[in-house]
């Protein structure tokens, strides 16, 4: 994304299930409990297409946290325990919008190509060119178990399958030429032969033979997400990754991700101008910063404890219902802690002692608003802290996790978007009708063989 007209891009960051990415948001006392329903849904696409969002993504987990013998304290606390399937929920958005994305996480250790393939290809027609998949390679030993295995594969191996995974997925998105279709009833000619293809896949991990039975899109194929940041995830998202969601605390940091991630890309072969680098970020916004700061104090006083116990033993795949949190951590559990944004080792330059677990719960953020940057003012206020951020090219835009829905993103439309509408910063309104003719990407090539 280059130019002197260069605009954010704006992500919706979602959840399925009764909470946002913050496990309280159920909490608030402002924030419905209709997320078994589809009006909640519906309700929530429309302020994002009317906030001018250029997508409504979901993130995902495929097994209830665990913490301790089994499930009680995740279900006690309401800690994201109900999980709806997504191809369902995004049909029920697509419904009632007409240009909003719509993307979806689906994992690559626990589904199959050809299904994968297929949902986001029927998804993309259904929707007019609007979907987006999120692709994950999972985090847990509790998704293992729901998938009858015994243990959560190995990062690397994970990673190694996830790109064949890809690989097969749009290696099938190609197998439909653009006009296959002839349509022509009076003459019986439905399709041409010559321009449908089996695929005939075959690598280590993945194998599927095709023909792939759904024609591509008006965009050519979904959009590919990605949120790599470790040194085999980052490899994954240079080769894949059209939009990099990034969870950087600070501008510096960003701009050394973003400058990374555009070369890395640039090596693996690809124009890093047709890639989008999405920081995360919680926008708490109010009339004035007295309201803002209100809002904020109301948000943090709704944590728990638990929440951040529960979600960093669900993301680091150790229980840590029994560890003492004074105590040094073993080095095993610092390995997935570091495995994890590297916060142990910034926590032992601290005196050379491995840190405690209380220590690596202040650094991490988990389960807290601190997770991530917090923007929070007053609409100007809110929009000098994005704009550093973009303009520093610390980032092309950002994924708003929101601390409860749909308040989070009624008061970002109403008294955000308007301010960086006027700098320029935002578009006025949408390119076209498709999610990359909205987010400025072209349409893909079809793969030949």
């Amino acid at each position: 994304m280059t130019g002197s007209n260069r605009q954010m891009k704006l992500v919706a960051f979602l959840q399925a299930c009764n909470s946002t990415n913050l496990p309280s948001a159920w909490r608030h006392p402002d924030a419905p409990l209709g997320f078994l329903t589809p009006e909640y849904y519906q309700e929530l696409a429309r302020i994002l297409e009317a906030g001018k969002f250029h997508l409504a993504f979901f993130d995902d987990r495929l097994a209830m946290p665990g913490y301790g013998d089994g499930h009680d304290e995740p279900v006690r606390a309401g800690i994201r325990v109900i999980r709806l399937d997504l191809g369902s929920v995004l049909m029920m958005m697509a419904a009632v919008t007409t240009r909003l994305g719509l993307g979806a996480t689906y994992s690559t250790t626990y589904h199959e190509p050809y299904h994968i393939a297929r949902l986001f290809a029927t998804l993309d027609l259904m929707s007019k060119g609007r979907a987006a998949w999120n692709i994950v390679t999972s985090v847990n030993d509790f998704e293992a178990a729901n998938f009858g295995r015994d243990h959560h594969m190995e990062l690397s191996l994970r990673y190694d399958r996830a790109d064949e995974f890809v690989e097969t997925v749009v290696g099938h998105w190609s197998t439909w030429a653009d006009d296959a279709l002839i349509l022509d009833k009076v003459n019986n000619r439905f399709a041409d032969p010559m321009k449908v293809r089996a695929l005939e896949y075959s690598g280590q991990y993945c194998r599927s033979k095709g023909p792939f039975t759904v024609p591509r899109s008006q965009q050519g194929h979904p959009v590919l997400l990605q949120a790599g940041q470790s040194g085999r995830g980052s490899r994954f998202a240079a080769r894949w990754a059209e939009l990099q969601f990034v969870t950087n605390q600070t501008v510096d940091k960003g701009k050394a991700i973003y400058s990374a991630f555009k070369e890395a890309v640039r090596e693996a072969g690809r124009d890093p101008d047709q890639t989008i680098v999405a920081q995360a970020c919680y926008v708490i916004v109010g009339e004035t910063e007295a309201i803002a700061q209100k809002k904020r104090a109301l948000i943090e006083s709704l944590a728990q404890p638990i929440d951040t116990l529960v979600m960093l033993s669900d993301r680091i795949n150790i229980d840590l219902s029994t560890t003492d949190l004074d105590a040094p951590l073993s080095d095993a559990q610092l390995a997935s802690f570091a495995q994890w944004h590297k916060l142990a080792d910034s926590a032992r330059a601290d005196d050379g002692r491995n840190p405690s677990l209380r220590r690596m719960l202040s650094l991490s953020g988990r389960g807290t608003i601190a997770e991530f940057p917090v923007f929070c003012g007053s609409p100007d206020a809110v929009a000098d802290q994005m704009e550093a951020w973009f303009s520093g090219r610390a980032c092309d835009g950002f994924v708003l996790a929101a601390t409860h829905t749909p308040g989070s993103y009624e008061d970002f439309a109403r008294l955000v978007v308007p301010v960086l509408q006027k700098r320029g910063l935002l578009h006025e309104d949408y390119a076209g009708p498709t999610l990359r003719e909205n987010l400025g990407l072209k349409r893909p090539e079809r793969i030949e063989r």
